[in-house]
């Protein structure tokens, strides 16, 4: 059932993650606390939760758009695994308190909990963290791949280095937890067990759309919404439905850059919508998660009060001839299809 916070609510706003205003999947680290209103999910003490008796993972979920996660999973009645290495925004430093922070808030509020600080981008600890879900608590039903760091750069100044951690953590960190979530799902299936579990990955309109500054996060997250889509096609078999989000939310860059600070600052009037806030995010991770969602394969643009499906990659205008194309017929007619150019013009 829901539970209800024994004292107010706070919430940590996103420690910023990148130049366009949407939310990176990041445990975030360093935030500026603000007063959040009590959800109308944590007002009841009897009502059923739309997550009662669900066990879920959620990654990256110390601070920011995490944490907001896991404290809804808790209210709406599930058992949550707050896993977070505590480090900074790059990826640097190790600091478990965060995490266990946010299992003290869920337990305050009557709540299950557990901290867990393996690497998601680790193989071995990848193992770890699902097995300590099912030791905990019995079971498995959700995870949320959500953890990510943030290594700006333009591409002719971006080291191997920066390109490496941040695919790491990103894609590398989305794919192994997965595997292991999904090896004990299927093992369960195989037993005669039915499975209904959710996947709820993280992608970033970074990859989506594209973001200058950005090319290994936004590789990363376009990466993520691909794997997302796989993931729904090969799993489906087993009772488990995969599914991402591509969130907009106040964070510490965006704060941070001229211009865009006054942009996603939270209103003066605490009695406005703040369409900004984090804590938007979370009710449709939570809904994914449900038991009877039936959404699988879909990247959903979330902010505010928005949610926006995302239409994959298609075909769209065509040229084509019954016989292989010259390159000065292509020039001619590839005009048909891009115009006068394409994203930039070379200078």
């Amino acid at each position: 059932m829901r539970v209800r916070p024994r004292r107010a609510g706070l919430t940590l706003t996103r420690a910023g993650c990148e130049r366009f205003p949407d939310a990176l999947a990041a445990g975030d680290r360093e935030s500026r606390i603000q007063p959040r209103p009590r959800r109308e999910s944590e007002r009841k003490d009897t009502e059923m939760g739309a997550l009662d008796g669900r066990v879920a993972i959620i990654t990256g979920a110390g601070r920011g758009i995490g944490r907001e996660h896991a404290l809804l999973f808790a209210a709406e009645g599930a058992k949550v695994v707050v896993n977070d290495l505590g480090g900074a925004m790059d990826g640097s430093g190790d600091d478990r308190t965060p995490a266990q922070q946010v299992v003290d808030e869920i337990k305050a509020m009557g709540g299950e909990a557990i901290a867990n600080a393996d690497n998601v981008a680790d193989w071995e600890a990848g193992q770890r963290l699902i097995n300590a879900a099912v030791e905990a608590f019995g079971d498995l039903h959700v995870l949320v791949n959500n953890a990510g760091i943030l290594r700006d750069r333009v591409l002719v100044n971006m080291s191997e280095d920066e390109w490496d951690a941040v695919l790491r953590v990103h894609l590398k960190g989305h794919f192994i937890p997965t595997h292991w979530a999904a090896a004990y799902w299927r093992e369960q299936a195989k037993a005669g067990k039915e499975v209904k579990a959710s996947i709820v990955n993280t992608s970033s309109t970074s990859g989506l759309l594209g973001n200058p500054g950005q090319a290994n996060y936004g590789a990363a997250k376009a990466g993520i919404a691909a794997f997302t889509v796989i993931a729904s096609q090969e799993l489906i078999r087993y009772g488990v439905r995969s599914n991402a989000i591509a969130p907009a939310a106040r964070t510490r860059l965006t704060e941070a850059t001229p211009g865009l600070d006054q942009v996603v600052k939270a209103p003066d009037d605490p009695g406005r919508f703040d369409v900004w806030d984090p804590a938007n995010v979370s009710p449709l991770v939570a809904y994914l998660a449900t038991e009877s969602c039936p959404a699988n394969g879909k990247v959903f643009f979330v902010q505010g009060g928005k949610v926006q499906l995302f239409q994959p990659w298609t075909l769209t205008e065509s040229i084509d001839k019954d016989e292989r194309w010259t390159v000065a017929e292509l020039e001619s007619e590839m005009k048909r299809l891009i115009g006068d150019g394409g994203a930039g013009v070379a200078r």
